[in-house]
């Protein structure tokens, strides 16, 4: 797996590298120190995995680094780590397509976990958040409830969807445009609208920024794909 660590201060990257590292020696770090940096990273390494933002950096609005690399490399995950824990900030940072958010002031065990959630294929959202926002009906809740307390993930299946749907759920948490999700998955558009229709019902929800919030909450395993 190849990550992208996005931040300004040598330390938090260094700290983000020794956590990587200590996860899964096999993954390759790259480092930038701000925007510009970045987006040269990313053009230079086509095949990205995941892309870790910080959103406080000297050279551009950690939004607009957002916007940027999801706009000019929409296949390529985005999460954002941020100082900041404000439900807004994480809610603007879902709105613009990242697939997760994990607030600096985690205790290391908890970025550990965090970290390990996202390269499973599953989201991490601040408790917060998590608990404001309304989504994924109560059975499903239910289960996933169960699930922690057996300490394992809950997988598609159990809440009732397709391993097709799954796999379109996957791709549409990454940020994964409509017509980029057809074509990693060799589907017509008409029929991922199809499935999309049915993702949202299933998880009682009516757009992406609150799918997200759902598989957050159920703590949804999804493949890993892209």
């Amino acid at each position: 797996m190849k990550i992208l660590i996005v931040d300004d201060h040598p330390l938090i990257r260094e700290a983000l590298r020794h956590v990587l590292t200590a996860l899964d020696e096999r993954f390759e770090l790259i480092e930038a120190q701000n925007c510009a940096e970045a987006l040269a990273a990313a053009d230079t390494y086509p095949d990205l995995d995941l892309v870790l933002l910080d959103l406080a950096l000297p050279d551009a609005d950690g939004f607009q680094a957002l916007s940027q690399l999801r706009e000019q490399h929409p296949g390529v995950p985005v999460v954002v780590l941020s100082a900041s824990e404000q439900p807004e900030t994480v809610m603007r940072a879902i709105d613009a397509g990242a697939m997760g958010f994990i607030p600096k002031t985690s205790s290391n065990q908890s970025l550990i976990d965090a970290l390990r959630l996202v390269m499973s294929g599953g989201v991490y959202l601040p408790l917060e958040v998590l608990h404001q926002h309304q989504g994924a009906p109560e059975p499903a809740l239910r289960r996933a409830a169960q699930a922690r307390q057996a300490g394992e993930a809950l997988s598609p299946r159990e809440i009732g969807l397709t391993a097709r749907q799954a796999d379109v759920l996957a791709l549409l948490v990454q940020g994964k445009p409509n017509k980029l999700i057809c074509r990693e998955l060799n589907l017509a558009e008409g029929t991922v609208k199809i499935h999309m229709t049915a993702i949202l019902k299933t998880l009682n929800v009516s757009n992406r920024t609150q799918a997200v919030i759902a598989v957050g909450k159920l703590g949804l395993q999804l493949p890993q794909l892209g």
